[in-house]
């Protein structure tokens, strides 16, 4: 089908011509820049390291005078050599020159060994005095060593090359033609230059220092254990230079696990992987509540400094690694004894997860115009930005090879009309105003959108993003071409250059596009589990680790105990399959072409306000008669913006296509009157962890949107809702509250329509008064018995508990709750007989299901108590009672139940009337019969406050509906880390009381008794048997034109 819209000619073509930019950018490096670092293509000289200006991170951060670029394009050579250009004798000119670039390499470096063969005309590997990134020298040096490595040895294919060991002259290796006998010559070097940033790994948290010097260590990092110690530290006296930043993204610290892994798998040495992984759960325990992952750390603190995140710079390849962590690991050995933290699934586990929270709070969907991601707080996931950046162009090609392939085609849609429009990408651009952001106009020839139009194109085969590459090489060869090599563009808009050929142009950029037009190539069609590393390398460890491991991987030494919710391993990680592509409709070539949405797009980068353009002056005219890397088509710019890419030819347009209508997003602002004597202030809004709180209505404005109930797949939608997106100017995550207190509320008509307050016909909350028993003691307590790390984890415990799960204490009551809790602890600590009243109190919670729990006892009351509050679901049906008429249980108010009777499933036979009579509770558990005949075993009983006012059923997750669970005092389902506690309520369905109530005689009983059912199974069991009082707390919610407003709540 690829052939009907492109013929195999052209393809061959356009694979021709990607061998000839590479070859017209690697020769100008070779002859211009070599054995320097870049080529300045404008110049025609080399680009090395500005040490004269340490400031100019830019440069000195990917240049390490170590000869990058060729290290960088080594396995282009190794990838273009599969498919040899034609040669009249016959020989693989990209092979041999693979390997001579090797040979130049050993020359320069030497062969990694300790002897002779070791010292190269520049050094012994890699001694040199330079202060690099750590991220970017183990992307590009050590991932590009290792991978040629692997092609060398055969480990990744090259067709038409036998990586076959010999032993000749006393010499044991693969012999080349050049005279290279290859033993392991670049293997031996990567573990040089890696165990040169080894020191950047020595911070209290794991997470890695940015900079490291390849000779001279960290001693710029005064706070690091190895410059901490007087007598044994690295730094000697005089030779600490000027601190350095310790700042560092979650991408360059959290994404060296393929790097380091594969190394340590060659060569047996441990280090590399420990650490890389070490550093990289050290990142993912600190994500926020929201899940998300923030741009920049200190590795000294381990605290985030950013407080925006997306998916795009100083973020983006930590998501890639993830993924890909649990590709590369497959099949292999670990720790079994650290398997939340060394397994491939473990991995994979953090992807979901962690592509479930950009989905939720990051990803815009259809209502916004089209698909695409904003910047949002890192904490809450409010919007904050509205710019997308060109890095986060790698992220439609991860969706694709993870199996989201339609998320995929809808982001990568909108780059495809951004680099139509800019004929490159600018480095932000501005959704809200259709301009380039903070005049970021450069295009340095990144790769992020070329490999992700290869990955897509991989799992589709659609043609039209054959089209989409050739829009690129043909506005590349266009705008960037030098005599000597490839500029990148300074600003986009008027084409303006850069004197400065990155490597990764070479590396990454033009590797991904001869990919895409070599269907044929080996890594096209290898059935291994390799991966392209983020500089865009491929690695794969070799088939004997699979078999046999090389090494026993011993225990990480990653304090696990202080990490955070590691992710449980979902059955979805290993039961995931790969999507197929899209159906193509009749009589059309191409599913992307024929979306409904593909103008959607194009409206959201206004490509329909483009003007047009005529044909472009470029430097590549004077050279289109003999130069081999410029054809006539380069010439040839877009005049028009109807389609795209410019490059899609019209038979790929299906005739009389429509476009769907644009998805309009329903909002809708409510504002409030300013009220006399009353000014909006600071003082109005509170913000606390779960959200917003409204001291003040005057003057408020909340902004809203209108949503479908959330459902399950393939579920129709049965109900829609509001939910405030903003109060006034502050912008709230999704799953952020806002929270109004009483008095702001008193006063409103409550059958004004735009604004009514309802209370809750199926949800309340039972609040618990529990006093502090062993267990929660021993929770408390640090293993080293330091009171005061033990006051602050109480104190944490006693805010946490104290919090509702839906806020409900404002938070005047929830600080004296807190004040109160703390005055407890205090004498608590203090008091010489602690161990007594701990005993004292196991004994008094061990008391028998079936009789009272105590509700008064000098022992119990010098506990602290938690008041605590759990979800519970009213009946239906013509047994279902009103509750009784008692006050919300609110601040810190005496509840208003303190008798509590607590037994079994009360299905056998009828309770002593004595029981209903002297206590106010009755919890009773579910199962063995059904609802109205458990109350049938309720003997008759008078009215009274002291008798019974109300019976608790509590489900187990058995008998629950498939629970999602709600964390108490997270306010929404699942917690973090999407495991169901039990004490959810989501699972809770209505229960049913068939029949009127009747006594244990079938009498109609003439005071019908009030219940409810919780969850929770024997966790909530053992709360109810130690409660000290229950009370209610009715739930309120407001409505505005007839629809609720879901996350506005009423203190």
């Amino acid at each position: 089908m690829a052939a009907t819209c492109m013929s195999d000619d052209a393809i061959a073509s356009l694979r021709q011509e990607t061998r000839d930019i590479f070859y017209h950018g690697y020769n100008g490096y070779m002859k211009y820049a070599f054995p320097e670092d870049e080529l300045r293509p404008l110049l025609c000289k080399p680009l090395t390291r500005n040490d004269s200006n340490p400031a100019h991170v830019e440069l000195n951060d990917p240049l390490g005078n170590y000869s990058v670029t060729l290290i960088d394009t080594l396995s282009t050579l190794a990838i273009l050599a599969s498919s040899p250009s034609p040669s009249k004798d016959g020989r693989n000119r990209e092979l041999q020159d693979f390997q001579d670039a090797i040979a130049a390499l050993i020359l320069l470096y030497g062969d990694g060994k300790k002897g002779r063969g070791g010292q190269g005309l520049r050094g012994r590997g890699f001694d040199v005095d330079s202060k690099v990134q750590v991220f970017e020298t183990t992307i590009r040096g050590v991932g590009g060593l290792l991978s040629a490595h692997l092609f060398a040895v055969g480990e990744l294919p090259i067709r038409g090359y036998d990586a076959i060991e010999q032993e000749k002259d006393g010499r044991q290796g693969i012999f080349w033609k050049n005279g290279i006998v290859y033993d392991g010559q670049l293997l031996r070097l990567a573990l040089d230059l890696a165990t040169r940033l080894l020191p950047a790994f020595s911070t209290p948290t794991g997470i890695p220092y940015p900079r490291v010097n390849l000779r001279r260590g960290i001693p710029f990092y005064e706070n690091s254990p190895l410059n901490t110690d007087a007598e044994h530290g690295q730094c000697l006296v005089g030779e600490k230079g000027p601190a350095d930043s310790t700042e560092t993204c979650a991408a360059g610290a959290g994404s060296l696990v393929l790097e380091f892994t594969t190394l340590s798998r060659l060569t047996g040495d441990d280090r590399f992987e420990r650490l890389a992984k070490r550093a990289f759960w050290a990142i993912w325990e600190r994500r926020s509540r929201a899940g998300l992952i923030g741009s920049s750390i200190d590795p000294e603190t381990g605290q985030w400094i950013s407080p925006v995140t997306g998916i795009g710079a100083g973020i983006d390849s930590f998501f890639e690694y993830a993924f890909k962590s649990q590709i590369l690991l497959s099949g292999i050995s670990f720790d079994a004894a650290n398997y939340s933290i060394d397994s491939p699934e473990a991995f994979g586990a953090a992807w979901q997860e962690v592509h479930a929270s950009i989905k939720r709070h990051i990803y815009r969907g259809h209502s916004f115009h089209h698909p695409h991601y904003i910047q949002v707080d890192l904490q809450t996931g409010a919007m904050r930005a509205f710019w997308l950046d060109s890095l986060a162009a790698f992220y439609p090609g991860l969706l694709a090879l993870s199996g989201e392939l339609e998320e995929a085609i809808e982001a990568h849609l909108v780059y495809s009309a951004l680099w139509t429009r800019f004929s490159s990408l600018p480095e932000r651009w501005s959704t809200a105003t259709g301009n380039i952001e903070h005049g970021l106009t450069w295009w340095p020839g990144r790769p992020e959108f070329i490999e992700s139009t290869w990955y897509i194109y991989r799992a589709t085969k659609d043609p039209w993003y054959l089209h989409v590459a050739e829009m690129v090489m043909r506005d590349l060869k266009r705008r960037c071409w030098t005599r000597c090599g490839w500029a990148g563009l300074q600003d986009v808009r008027s084409g303006q250059q850069s004197d400065r050929m990155e490597s990764f142009f070479l590396g990454e950029t033009v590797k991904y596009l001869h990919l895409l037009y070599d269907e044929a190539h080996p890594l096209n069609h290898l059935d291994e589990p390799f991966v392209f590393s983020t500089e865009g390398h491929p690695l794969i460890l070799p088939k004997s680790s699979r078999r046999k491991a090389r090494y026993t991987a011993t225990p990480t030494k990653v304090n696990t105990t202080d990490m955070v919710a590691i992710p449980s391993i979902p059955s979805s990680v290993s039961q995931a399959i790969c999507p197929v592509p899209p159906p193509i409709l009749p009589l059309s070539i191409s599913a992307t072409a024929a979306r409904q949405d593909l103008f959607h797009a194009a409206s959201l980068v206004r490509l329909h306000l483009m003007p047009k353009i005529g044909v472009a002056e470029s430097p590549i005219l004077e050279f289109t008669n003999d130069h081999p890397s410029v054809s006539q088509p380069d010439l040839v710019s877009p005049t028009n913006y109807t389609y795209y890419p410019w490059t899609l030819p019209p038979e790929l347009i299906p005739a009389n296509a429509t476009s769907s209508k644009l998805t309009s997003r329903n909002t809708f602002d409510l504002s409030f009157p300013t009220l006399p004597n009353m000014v909006m202030n600071a003082a109005a809004l509170q913000r606390s962890s779960e959200g917003i709180l409204i001291n003040s209505v005057s003057g408020l404005r909340l902004g809203m949107v209108r949503e479908p109930t959330p459902k399950f797949p393939g579920e129709p939608v049965l109900d829609e809702f509001f939910r405030i997106y903003a109060v006034s100017n502050v912008a709230l995550g999704r799953d952020e509250k806002v929270f109004l207190s009483e008095s702001s509320i008193n006063g409103f008509n409550p059958i004004d329509p735009h604004f009514s307050k309802i209370r809750d016909t199926e949800m309340l909350d039972l609040v618990l008064d529990l006093p502090i028993n062993e267990k929660d003691l021993d929770k408390a307590i640090n293993t080293d018995g330091t009171a005061e790390q033990s006051i602050l984890q109480f104190t944490s415990q006693l805010f946490t508990n104290a919090h509702s799960n839906d806020a409900k204490a404002d938070g005047s009551n929830l600080m004296s709750s807190l004040l109160r809790g703390l005055s407890d602890m205090k004498s608590l600590f203090s008091d010489s007989d602690f161990d007594s009243n701990v005993s004292a109190h196991a004994s008094l919670s061990a008391s028998s299901s079936a009789s009272a729990s105590a509700t008064s006892s000098p022992t119990a009351q010098s506990l602290p108590v938690i008041r605590t509050l759990l979800p519970a679901i009213l009946p239906v049906g013509p047994g279902a009672a009103p509750l009784p008429n008692v006050p919300d249980s609110t601040g810190d108010l005496d509840l208003d139940w303190n008798s509590i009777y607590v037994t079994d499933t009360l299905c056998e036979s009828p309770l002593p009337a004595s029981v209903v009579r002297s206590h106010q509770v009755l919890v009773v558990k579910r199962g063995g019969c059904s609802f109205s005949d458990k109350l049938q075993n309720i003997p008759s009983f008078p009215p009274g406050a002291a008798a019974l006012q109300l019976v608790v059923v509590v489900s187990y997750s058995e008998q629950q509906d498939e629970p999602i669970g709600t964390r108490m005092g997270s306010g929404h389902a699942g917690g973090r880390d999407g495991r169901d506690d039990g004490l959810g309520e989501e699972g809770l369905v209505r229960p049913l009381l068939d029949k009127m109530q009747k006594t244990p005689a079938g009498m109609p009983r003439p005071h019908p008794v009030s219940m409810v059912m919780i969850g929770g199974g024997d966790e909530i069991w053992e709360m109810f048997e130690r409660a000290k009082a229950v009370g209610v707390k009715r739930r309120y919610h407001f409505v505005s034109q007839g629809l609720k407003i879901s996350n506005l709540f009423a203190l």
